[in-house]
């Protein structure tokens, strides 16, 4: 096997050398001829395996070894070679030549060989000369001949004829071998056609006979016989089977008549054959030409003169055998012995033969089957020997040439079988029991040097499970239980192996790395190579070889191997520490951080161990206290060595332009880079004690917020120094860049929590850190560190902000008008402001992240409403006022649609604050005139109305409808309540007032009154009115009925007891289009009831009545605002507040 060729490594142990002893004995066996021939070589080299360290306390007292034979170690390699083939190969080569002058019967295998093919192979097969085959042959011409035998076993009958009276037979069976001559003379011989031949065809001494089997159509005989002959090509067997008959009395045949009326043609047939005279049933007639050397096969029985066709089988087993062959050939030794000799030499051949490197299956060519069938037939070596040399050839070769697993688990199986039908001869016995031991002794050594025999590769593992089966598979037969008595548990003679090639391996492995010098670090470094290697062995032991140990013979290799290494590396580690106790400084604690991240990466599989136990490198972490400031310090001067050089190379320019840009410049990126190391400390680290994990946590977050500080600092150098020398527009450029250089970075800081994980901290440290304890140290140090981020990009925007905010309030105010007519459209006078911000705008997007840009959007847009509102107010004349009003209120919604840019932008919750809803209210009440501003009045009134709640005042029932064929409103007053008590007697003397408004939508509608019911609160009017109105007046904009309730007095003003508001379209009939009253003559809705109650106006509080006031010279406005005013002067609210 390839596997062998790895024993000789420099890094093998023990092991290794014994197996390279086994190899050279297999080599010198390879290239010399064959060590199978003598039990006592094959001993020796067991003998040799017993010498393993792996575990020998079992299987070493289980076996008995003989005596080595002596051979000269300091031979000449070429007298050797002479010496072997005169010894060895010769006789065996007599053998074979001998079997093919006298070979019989036709080989099982398809293809036929003439001798001379048989000759030639075999010439080649042993590296003999013409000169030696010539001499050979002529020896073996010169020895006496065998006796040609067929071993014949009747086994059984099936289905023969039944001749006596009771249905059965009592058959057995005469068998001969006749020359044809002499069967042809006994037929001619006879007067009359006689159905025997064996009979009388040879003399009773060559003929043999079964026992005869009693009343049965299937008898079993499994008889064997040897019958000699002179020349197979002129003989054939003969096989005649005869019913046995015998006198039987007259009254045991009646008897049988009345059982089986049939029999009775039978004894009639029988009264007439000669008495004592035996039944033919049939013959088989062979020629021992057209024979193969082994036949095992059913045959029919033939008959001779009678017409039953179908006479059964019989079960023939028939064999080619010699007798009293020559033992001059080779002397002293047995035709076992001989076989195997043979059989090794045979395949040897063929494997070096091949061409390609694959492994040998078992296969060989047609002339070695045939020549090893010839013999083995010939001295009859039965099927148990023949796979008893198979395995032991087998098992050998295997441990010095390429050869499949799969042949040594047949011949295993093959052995097993053979073992409950067979016994052995007790020489063969040992030599079997030898076999399997020395076996599983080497295939122990191969266990315990598995790493370097069956490396973790495709190819290999595979090789590894084989042999593991086949181990188990030995373990499991009959014949090395019985063989050797010793208890053998294979499961832990395995974990024994690999635990004592795991210390060889370690051990090979320290050597390796044994430090030149005594320096620490130099110590550290080797320790830290010696233990990556251990790491590497223990993820192949998890990932490969566990999978192939469990499932062949359900060892846990990585458990096991796991637990080793645990020890030695435990030891290892506190010997190297011990040196360095006090000594620490910075380059002998760079030396011991890949020792860390190994021993903490061993430490993490103990999660895959199946039996945990106690481990000596649970608390490894104590020993590297001493070291871990170091790495800290070594980690944060690094990364901000990193940084400086960044940002010394930035030219603060964006990383990519085009469909997907990069906005932010190549800094900001080696920043990210630089501190992801030290958040890969933290996971690296994963120190065990919360508390000391918790300040570790603290020291790397306030490192990463100090390299992000410096990094804003050194960031804002590097601008000045760019833009020394540089124009505006470049200067605005990489301004735009260090905000997105800002902003990426906030980002980062944002989801450090969740790269360090706090939350998995929080938990580790519940019981030892408080609550606030936690959360006002590290939130505190990234609040700290973005608030510092926030203000520089907000001072950055501000820079950016600042002219735009300029260059907008310019163009908001060149828009004022002194005429009231306008020179142009709101649309033109905005114009020019929505270009420039258009085009600013798009350039502040394309070179900020949208981060940044709506961080410039916001204070953009509060500066811009901010301006708005100054302009809008601070306008200095009246007149003009609406047309700018409309002009502003036109760029206010032109600029909110902008700043949002269709969700892309600033959100509407944003952008709709309260000083956007104050100016746009301004706005839109500026921009109306007077007529629509009392309209919005009437809107706001009916609202009031409909949300106002409770009866504070009163309240007033009515009943209306409108009448759209006669374009009626018919109001009919039912009542009024709860009125407020206005004289001095405790009651009021009330009317109702019904006026429809605005005026100027109802100018010819008069107001019309109730009568006065007097001295009464709650008064029950039930009167109607009706108003000729057009539909369309009905369903203007603050169209209502005011509904006013009046204490009447005779010397004074009336008193205010309240009013109320009814929306004109809330009237059954005003809702609607006109259009469907003229498709659809439907009648008029029917009149709804509504009980509106009474309210009383705020003083002063309405800003549609001031804006209205403001307005001095419009007449109409002016008496609405008078009406109103008095009004509120008559108002309770005033009173009360």
């Amino acid at each position: 096997m390839s596997h062998i060729q790895s024993t000789a490594a420099p890094q093998a142990g023990g092991c290794s050398s014994h197996i390279s002893i086994i190899m050279s004995d297999q080599s010198e066996s390879t290239s010399t001829g064959d060590n199978l021939l003598h039990a006592s070589e094959q001993e020796s080299g067991l003998s040799r395996l017993r010498q393993s360290p792996v575990h020998v306390r079992k299987l070493g007292m289980t076996r008995k070894l003989k005596d080595r034979r002596d051979f000269k170690e300091d031979e000449n390699p070429e007298e050797k070679a002479r010496r072997h083939k005169e010894m060895e190969l010769k006789p065996l080569y007599k053998e074979l030549l001998y079997t093919i002058t006298h070979k019989m019967g036709k080989p099982s295998s398809a293809e036929a060989f003439t001798d001379n093919q048989l000759h030639q192979y075999i010439k080649e097969a042993f590296t003999m000369t013409e000169s030696e085959h010539s001499s050979l042959m002529e020896k073996v011409q010169r020895t006496e001949p065998p006796v040609y035998c067929l071993m014949a076993t009747v086994k059984e009958a099936t289905g023969i004829l039944g001749k006596d009276v009771s249905g059965f037979s009592d058959p057995y069976c005469m068998l001969t071998i006749l020359e044809d001559e002499q069967a042809s003379r006994t037929r001619q011989s006879r007067a009359k056609p006689s159905k025997s031949v064996v009979k009388d065809a040879t003399s009773r001494d060559k003929i043999y006979e079964t026992d005869i089997k009693k009343q049965t159509l299937n008898p079993i005989w499994n008889q064997t016989f040897i019958i000699e002959f002179e020349d197979v090509v002129s003989a054939s067997f003969h096989l005649e089977m005869w019913d046995k008959d015998e006198d039987v009395s007259l009254t045991q045949k009646l008897e049988e008549i009345k059982t089986n009326f049939n029999s009775l043609r039978r004894m009639i047939k029988d009264a007439k054959k000669e008495k004592g005279t035996d039944d033919f049933l049939g013959n088989v007639v062979l020629k021992l030409q057209d024979l193969h050397c082994t036949e095992d096969s059913w045959y029919n029985l033939e008959p001779r003169t009678e017409t039953y066709p179908d006479r059964g089988q019989c079960h023939l087993k028939l064999k080619f055998i010699h007798k009293s062959r020559d033992g001059t050939l080779s002397a002293g030794r047995s035709a076992y012995i001989n076989y195997c000799g043979i059989l090794q030499q045979f395949v040897q051949a063929y494997i070096s033969k091949q061409q390609s490197s694959a492994p040998w299956k078992g296969e060989l060519c047609g002339e070695a089957q045939t020549l090893l069938e010839l013999y083995a037939t010939q001295n009859d070596l039965s099927p148990f020997l023949q796979d008893l040399a198979k395995w032991v050839a087998y098992s050998k070769l295997y441990q010095s040439l390429e050869v499949d697993s799969s042949v040594l688990l047949q011949q295993l199986t093959s052995i097993e079988y053979h073992w409950h039908q067979q016994e052995l001869p007790y020489q063969q016995k040992q030599e079997l029991g030898d076999s399997l031991h020395g076996f599983l002794q080497y295939g122990l050594c191969l266990v315990a040097k598995y790493r370097d025999i069956f490396p973790p590769t495709p190819r290999a593992t595979p090789k590894l499970h084989t042999l593991l089966r086949i181990l188990v598979q030995i373990c499991k037969t009959q014949a090395f239980q019985k063989l050797n008595p010793a208890q053998f548990e294979l499961h832990d003679e395995v974990s024994d192996a690999i635990q004592t090639g795991t210390q060889e391996w370690f051990t090979i492995k320290k050597g390796l790395h044994q430090p030149m010098t005594k320096d620490l670090s130099e110590i550290g470094s080797a320790l830290s190579k010696l233990i990556m290697e251990v790491q590497e062995d223990i993820k192949h032991n998890k990932d490969v070889w566990n999978r192939v140990y469990v499932s062949a013979v359900q060892v846990d290799v990585f458990t096991v191997v796991y637990h080793k290494f645990d020890s030695l590396l435990a030891k290892e580690v506190r010997e190297t520490l011990s040196l360095m106790k006090g000594q620490m400084e910075q380059t002998l604690a760079n030396s011991l951080f890949p020792v860390y991240l190994s021993l903490q990466a061993i430490h993490k599989d103990k999660a895959f161990l199946q039996k945990r136990g106690l481990l000596e490198l649970t608390n490894f972490h104590d020993g590297f206290r001493e070291a871990l400031p170091y790495w800290l310090n070594q980690a944060f001067s690094t990364t901000q060595d990193r940084v400086e050089r960044a940002v010394q190379v930035d030219q603060l320019q964006p990383l990519e332009t085009g469909a997907v840009p990069i906005k932010h410049s190549s800094s900001a990126v080696d920043l990210v880079s630089c501190i992801q190391p030290i958040c890969q400390l933290w996971e690296q680290l994963s120190w065990p004690d919360p508390e000391e994990a918790f300040m570790l946590m603290v020291k790397l977050t306030e490192d990463v917020c100090k390299i992000v500080v410096n990094y804003c600092h050194t960031l804002k150098d590097r601008v000045r120094v760019l833009s020394a020398n540089s124009d505006h527009g470049s200067a605005i450029n990489m301004l735009c860049v260090v905000v997105n250089d800002l902003e990426h970075l906030r980002s980062v800081l944002t989801r450090l929590p969740t790269q360090l994980n706090w939350a998995g901290l929080r938990d580790r440290t519940q019981n030892v850190i408080g609550e606030n304890q936690f959360h006002n140290t590290l939130p505190s140090q990234l609040q700290q560190a973005q608030g510092i981020l926030g203000r520089e990009i907000r001072s950055a925007l501000d820079t950016l902000g600042k002219k735009l905010n300029t260059d907008i309030e310019t163009h908001v105010r060149s828009m004022s008008t002194r005429r009231r007519i306008p020179s142009k459209s709101s649309e033109d006078a905005a114009a020019p402001l929505m270009r420039y911000l258009e085009r600013e705008l798009q350039y502040m997007n394309e070179n900020l992240v949208q981060e940044s840009f709506n961080s410039l959007l916001t204070p953009l847009w509060n500066n811009s409403v901010k301006i708005l509102y100054q302009v809008a107010t601070q306008h200095p004349q009246q007149e003009g006022l609406m047309v700018y009003c409309q002009r502003l209120l036109y760029t206010l919604q032109c600029l909110e649609q902008c700043f949002h840019a269709e969700g892309n932008g600033l959100p509407l919750t944003a952008l709709q604050s309260d000083e956007y809803k104050m100016l746009k209210a301004h706005l839109t009440h500026n921009s109306l005139s007077s007529q629509q501003l009392v309209e919005k009045f009437f809107e706001r009134k009916i609202w009031e109305q409909k949300v106002y709640s409770g009866e504070k005042y009163g309240a007033v029932t009515l009943l209306t409808s409108y009448r759209r064929s006669d374009q009626r409103l018919r109001v009919e007053v039912l009542n009024a309540v709860n009125l407020l008590p206005m004289d001095s007697n405790g009651f009021s003397d009330p009317f109702v007032q019904l006026c429809l408004e605005p005026n100027h939508i109802f100018p010819e509608i008069e107001a019309r009154c109730t009568q006065i019911k007097s001295c009464d609160l709650n008064p029950l009017f039930d009167e109607a009115f009706e108003f000729l109105v057009s539909l369309d007046q009905c369903q203007n904009l603050g169209a209502c009925l005011v509904v006013t309730v009046l204490d009447h007095d005779t010397l004074r003003t009336d008193d205010f007891e309240g009013e109320a508001f009814l929306s004109l379209k809330s009237i059954p009939g005003v809702a609607g289009r006109r259009e469907e009253d003229e498709l659809n003559s439907q009648p008029d809705a029917p009149p709804a009831q509504i009980r509106l109650p009474l309210m009383h106006p705020k003083p002063n509080e309405d800003s549609i009545l001031r804006l209205l006031e403001s307005r001095k010279g419009e007449r109409e406005a002016q008496g609405f605002v008078k009406k109103r005013r008095q009004r509120e002067k008559q108002s309770q609210e005033g009173i009360q507040s």
